[in-house]
């Protein structure tokens, strides 16, 4: 029969029997016909789980007597029969230590070693090598020097994937394979569009392993490529891709805005991992979006079990981090105690810490946890494993007591050591935008008239540090800020720069929010200064006019 008769006939075949049955009905068969029909049973019998009829596969007498055709003349096959039937018997999990498989694998190493093979008979032999030796095989970085010699040019998509996914196995050096590596990239960037979903992710994959940084054209190109192609990923293949988001610091809206189309429809099918890699993509990110933290709320509420502690901590820590309570949040957060009460051991100490202290964010007290945290036992558990009680930490287990004693005065329970305690929080999120706190000093002394009435950046002894803080006695006047006698009234003005708010939102992150919220109940009159009310403001004049506005909306006056 013609070849092309042939694969079209087999193409068209969809199960083991239908196969064995057309091969039987040949008389006569090319190594390459019978290496396809191999071929054709791995993709019609193999799934994630296996091998679906080992016995019905493998005990077939059709099947035995191909492989016995390709275990004795091995050394007559062509490369692509050779080959091609190599990678089927792997993927079918043929025993690699059979005969079969040894004498294919050596006639193709053999062949590899007179430098006999083409780029596609090179790639078929590092797939099935990485499949049934790993990481650690040495004639990987054989076959990536064979292809270095090859025009990358000609490279088809599927070829271009199988020398990045040996590269990732074989580089061992910072710029082992470099020279190879720019070359590949320059030439994917021409091919981009041609990708599948599989390689997309793939090629992502290989560049965050491979440390490409410098590689910005092509992984540009190919996050707004995985664009088209979320409803169609795998589950690992969207975390490959949202890993690489991370890793090389990209945000792409449209991306953004495909996850929120996506998440919520596949919620209650996403496997867990998937699910709390795309709320750390948000978290870290920055983005709040609401269609997405209110379908994993749904999804977390509807099966919580499946997910691990882990899991659990990097799904439910943005809506703390992001300050956001979805309309689900009693039933959420229900659920969560539950689960802390039934798993509670299963956390790691920092990943507890972290969980319960993003709570506290949003105003939801895990007050029936806080003696385990607040105990000599788990604060040696803290200090045990890394980080330690480093600044990070004892900010969080601080800010967590302080709650207790401002939110929670019906909590009796132990308190946190002073030696546990920090001077001042540590806010990464929430750093001063120093351009714009500038800018407010500017208009403060155009509407005060002297620089002595207010204070910038003040330490307080609640562990907060104020950015402006404006003092008046009881009579409203302003006073100096460094008298300390007869003041009635602190007021604490918070210069919110844009690094405070969640991404193109008006949404204070949760750090920000719990600040604010503490200084009020401290006893501060707190003025907010978002960035998006004074961006606007042109001169002096009218920020000081604003600043008038909002501080003193009624009237004020200077103490001389």
């Amino acid at each position: 029969m013609d070849e092309q008769v042939f694969f079209k006939k087999l193409n068209s075949l969809c199960t083991s029997t239908e196969v064995f049955d057309f091969v039987s009905s040949l008389e006569v068969m090319s190594d390459t016909m019978a290496s396809g029909a191999l071929q054709r049973i791995s993709e019609v019998e193999v799934d994630d789980s296996g091998l679906k009829n080992p016995e019905g596969v493998l005990e077939n007498e059709v099947f035995r007597a191909l492989c016995f055709q390709f275990e004795f003349k091995s050394s007559k096959l062509s490369n692509s029969g050779l080959l091609n039937a190599l990678q089927a018997l792997t993927k079918l999990r043929i025993d690699p230590q059979s005969t079969l498989m040894a004498s294919l694998l050596s006639e193709g190493e053999e062949r590899l070693g007179k430098g006999q093979l083409t780029v596609k008979n090179l790639c078929a032999l590092g797939e099935s090598l990485l499949e049934l030796e790993g990481p650690s095989c040495a004639t990987l970085e054989q076959i990536v020097n064979h292809m270095q010699e090859k025009d990358i040019e000609k490279w088809s998509p599927r070829e271009m994937v199988m020398v990045y996914k040996m590269l990732q196995v074989t580089v061992r050096e910072g710029e082992q394979y470099q020279d190879l590596l720019n070359r590949m990239n320059s030439v994917t960037l021409t091919i981009v569009s041609q990708l599948s979903p599989k390689f997309t992710s793939v090629i992502l994959n290989s560049l965050v392993v491979l440390h490409q940084t410098r590689a910005v054209p092509l992984v540009t190109a190919l996050c707004k490529h995985s664009v088209k192609h979320i409803p169609y990923f795998t589950g690992d293949e969207l975390v490959n891709v949202l890993e690489a988001f991370l890793y090389f610091g990209h945000r792409e809206q449209i991306f953004t805005e495909a996850l929120e189309t996506h998440v919520p429809k596949s919620i209650f099918t996403m496997h867990p991992q998937t699910v709390s890699k795309v709320m750390q993509y948000c978290c870290r990110k920055m983005i709040l979006s609401k269609s997405i933290f209110d379908a994993v709320a749904e999804g977390f509420i509807s099966d919580a079990d499946r997910f691990t502690t882990d899991q659990i901590a990097e799904c439910i820590i943005p809506f703390g981090t992001l300050n956001y309570l979805p309309p689900s949040a009693s039933s959420l957060f229900r659920k969560l105690e539950t689960v802390l009460h039934t798993r509670f051991s299963h956390f790691k100490p920092h990943t507890l810490l972290n969980l319960l202290h993003s709570c506290v964010l949003i105003q939801h007290y895990p007050v029936n946890f806080l003696p385990k945290i607040f105990s000599p036992y788990f604060l040696q558990q803290l200090q045990a494993q890394p980080p330690g009680l480093d600044r990070i930490v004892t900010s969080r287990l601080t800010q967590l007591f302080l709650t207790v004693v401002l939110e929670c005065p019906f909590y009796e329970g132990p308190k946190l050591l002073r030696k546990y305690q920090v001077k001042a929080f540590l806010t990464p999120h929430s750093s001063l935008d120093v351009h714009l706190l500038k800018r407010v000093k500017t208009g403060l002394l155009y509407l005060l008239k002297k620089r002595i009435y207010f204070a910038s950046e003040v330490s307080t002894p609640y562990f907060y540090t104020v950015d402006i803080e404006i003092k008046l006695d009881e009579e409203g006047f302003v006073l100096p800020a460094a008298q300390c006698e007869e003041v009635h009234r602190r007021i604490a003005l918070c210069v919110d720069g844009q690094n405070r708010f969640c991404v193109n939102s008006h949404n204070l992150l949760g750090e920000e929010a719990i600040k604010q919220r503490h200084l009020q109940l401290l006893g501060y009159e707190v003025v907010q200064i978002p960035f998006f009310e004074i961006e606007s403001l042109q001169n002096c004049r009218k920020m000081a006019e604003y600043l008038h506005k909002k501080i003193f909306p009624h009237t004020y006056e200077l103490s001389c």
